[in-house]
């Protein structure tokens, strides 16, 4: 990073206008490596500490959302200590650098998932006092009768706990499987392969549509796109 003018870095950092910080600095109230700093100083937050009111600034880090559409055989990590594809190889080393994904898809499920770098938002979405609601579309082999899509609609039990409910559609059916619509508020690892399983009608594939009101949409699999903000705001209240 190049030297800038203080009233510059001060703007940047997104505290004052560069005019508000020529004020600033004019009241002796910067300070550049210990030293009072003086009008048309430069500096490089890189480098030098500089302190407003005797605390530092630091450099103001965009907040980034991407939605991915994640393909089968990549997992839901920054890195894997066995060589594996992660989500983040997906994305071009200019966009990933500080980015981790937002909840996990496992190994051999797909779709919609988030990588940020904003913390925040991140906890908002995975801790599960928030339920925010995803939808699922999943292929499951056979067809399920009725009383067992209503056993999954209202919470069956998985490790002594019970499953909250959740909206189930059938999408389309014949006698060798079965398309459904899954919208629920809560992720246990592999909750929906272990709730087919005990029901007695295998996923075949699970593909996940939707987080909340971000769609995946057209996005084709294995492609990204960065989301506006007016997208995924509405998550922090």
């Amino acid at each position: 990073m190049t030297k800038q003018r203080l009233q510059r870095i001060i703007s940047e950092a997104g505290i004052c206008s560069r005019r508000k910080a020529e004020v600033l600095i004019t009241e002796k109230r910067l300070k550049v490596n210990g030293k009072i700093a003086s009008l048309g100083e430069i500096a490089d937050l890189d480098v030098d500490i500089i302190l407003l009111d005797n605390k530092q600034i630091l450099r103001k880090i965009e907040k980034k959302v991407i939605l991915i559409n994640k393909p089968i055989g990549y997992i839901s990590s920054c890195s894997d200590p066995h060589g594996r594809l992660t989500l983040l190889d997906l994305l071009p080393s200019s966009i990933k650098q500080g980015l981790y994904p937002v909840g996990r898809l496992d190994l051999n499920s797909r779709g919609a998932i988030l990588a940020t770098n904003h913390g925040e938002l991140s906890l908002k979405l995975t801790h599960p006092k928030y339920a925010h609601k995803k939808t699922y579309q999943v292929l499951v082999k056979g067809s399920p009768s009725l009383e067992a899509l209503s056993i999954w609609k209202n919470g069956i039990d998985l490790d002594g706990i019970k499953t909250m409910k959740a909206s189930i559609s059938v999408l389309k059916s014949d006698s060798n499987e079965t398309l459904l619509e899954i919208i629920m508020s809560e992720g246990k690892k592999r909750q929906i392969r272990r709730i087919a399983n005990i029901i007695g009608n295998p996923v075949l594939d699970l593909k996940r549509t939707a987080i909340g009101s971000i769609k995946i949409g057209q996005l084709k699999e294995g492609n990204w796109r960065i989301l506006q903000e007016k997208e995924w705001k509405h998550f922090l209240r």
